[in-house]
C-alpha cells in the first residue's frame, strides 16, 4: 500500500507540473523589443541629408505621424518622402512611385481609405486600390489649390468626410464630384481670412477649429448660417502668435493651444472674459518658444518647446511642482521635437531632428530600422 501510495503521490506531482507549464509555457505576447525587424523597402536614394547621417535612422527628421484604419503607421519625413510600417515591412515612398516630393508635413486618411499626405508641393492623395506607379495623385494651382505650401498638421478628413486642408494662403476644401469630372477640385474657403494655417482640428460637437501663425483663432460652426458660421477668438491677443499650430480638446470639452510664452486653456462654459487660463513657465512648463501641444486618451498633457518637452497633469491642482514633468536631452529625448503623435495601441511617438521616439513611462529611446517597434 505505501508502494502504491507513494506512487499516487509522484503522479498527482506530475499532474501539478504539468498544469502549471501549460499556464506559464502559453506563447507570450511579443513585447516591442523582441518584435522583429522589419523588412526595408526602399527604391531610391535620399538627397539633401547631411553627410553624417546615421543610415541606421528611419529617418532623420519627422515632420507628420500617422495612423491609419488598418493599423498601419505613416510617418512624414524631411527628405525621404513618406515612410510606412506594417509590421513586417518599412516601406519609403518617394518619386518612383509618383509621390514626387520629399518633405511631409500632415497626413489624414479619408472615409474610403485614401491617404492624404501634405507637402510644399501641393497635396498628395494615395489609392491604396489602384495600380502600382498610379497609387499616387498630386493636386496643386491646377486643380484650384492656389497656395501649395501646406502646413503642418493642416489637413483634415471631418465627420461627414469633407477633406480640409491648410495652407500658407487660407483654407481649402476638397470636393470629390469635380475630381471625378476632371474639374478644379479644390475651393477656398471664403468664410475664413487668408491667413497662415498652423492647424486644424474638429472638436466633439463637429466645430472646425482653425489656428493661424497671424490672425488668431478661428471656430467654424457648418450648422450656421454662412454670416454667422465663423467665430474669431479674439478674446486673448496672444493666440495670434500660435504658429505652431498646439490645438487640442479634452474631455471636458476645454479647448487647448499653444501661445509665445506657454499654454492656454479655453473652456467655452464660462462667462466672456473668464475663458481663458494660462500656464507658462512660472508655473512649471520647460523650455522657450513653445511648438506643439497633444493630449493622450488618458488626459495627460505633452506640450513641446525649444530645449525641452513638458509632461502636463491638468487633474492635479496648481500651485505644485508634481503636475509637471520636463524632459531635456539628458532623458534621451532630442529637444528638436517636430511631432507628436499616439497610436490606438495607446504608445506615443515622438518625431524629432534625430528620428523617432516613444516613451516607456520614465525615459525616451529611439526608434531604429530595425527598432525596437
Amino acid at each position: 500500500m505505501a508502494k502504491y501510495a507513494f506512487r499516487n503521490l509522484i503522479y498527482n506531482w506530475l499532474l501539478v507540473g504539468i498544469f502549471l507549464n501549460s499556464c506559464n509555457g502559453q506563447p507570450r505576447k511579443t513585447t516591442d523589443a523582441s518584435k522583429p525587424s522589419p523588412t526595408v523597402i526602399k527604391n531610391f536614394k535620399a538627397v539633401g541629408l547631411a553627410p553624417d547621417f546615421d543610415t541606421t535612422l528611419v529617418s532623420q527628421y519627422f515632420r507628420s505621424i500617422f495612423q491609419d484604419s488598418k493599423g498601419n503607421l505613416w510617418f512624414g519625413s524631411l527628405g525621404e518622402g513618406v515612410v510606412r510600417y506594417d509590421k513586417k515591412t518599412l516601406t519609403y515612398f518617394s518619386n518612383p512611385d509618383g509621390f514626387v516630393n520629399n518633405t511631409v508635413y500632415a497626413i489624414n486618411e479619408d472615409k474610403d481609405g485614401n491617404m492624404w499626405f501634405g507637402t510644399d508641393q501641393g497635396v498628395y492623395r494615395y489609392d491604396p486600390r489602384r495600380a502600382v506607379g498610379k497609387r499616387f495623385k498630386n493636386y496643386s494651382q491646377k486643380d484650384g489649390l492656389n497656395h501649395i505650401d501646406i502646413s503642418r498638421k493642416s489637413i483634415l478628413v471631418d465627420k461627414s468626410g469633407t477633406v480640409w486642408v491648410g495652407t500658407h494662403g487660407g483654407v481649402y476644401q476638397y470636393d470629390p464630384t469635380a475630381d471625378g469630372k476632371g474639374d478644379k477640385c479644390f475651393s477656398l474657403v471664403k468664410q475664413l481670412p487668408i491667413m497662415n494655417v498652423a492647424g486644424i482640428m474638429e472638436d466633439k460637437s463637429g466645430n472646425i477649429w482653425f489656428a493661424s501663425s497671424d490672425k488668431g483663432v478661428f471656430r467654424y460652426d457648418p450648422t450656421q448660417a454662412e454670416g454667422k458660421a465663423v467665430t474669431l477668438l479674439a478674446e486673448k491677443e496672444e493666440l495670434g502668435e500660435n504658429y505652431a499650430g498646439g490645438i487640442a480638446q479634452d474631455k471636458a470639452g476645454n479647448i487647448w493651444f499653444t501661445m509665445k510664452n506657454g499654454i492656454c486653456k479655453y473652456d467655452p462654459r464660462q462667462a466672456v472674459g473668464q475663458r481663458f487660463t494660462d500656464y507658462t513657465s512660472k508655473d512649471g512648463l520647460g523650455g522657450t518658444e513653445f511648438w506643439g501641444l497633444i493630449i493622450e486618451e488618458s488626459g495627460i498633457i505633452w506640450i513641446t518647446a525649444r530645449g525641452s518637452t513638458t509632461r502636463f497633469d491638468p487633474s492635479i491642482p496648481l500651485p505644485n511642482p508634481q503636475a509637471f514633468t520636463v524632459f531635456t536631452p539628458a532623458d534621451g529625448l532630442n529637444c528638436c521635437v517636430q511631432s507628436m503623435y499616439q497610436d490606438k495601441s495607446g504608445n506615443m511617438w515622438w518625431g524629432t531632428g534625430q528620428g523617432l521616439y516613444r516613451f516607456d513611462g520614465k525615459r525616451f529611446y529611439q526608434v531604429k530600422k530595425k527598432g525596437p517597434w
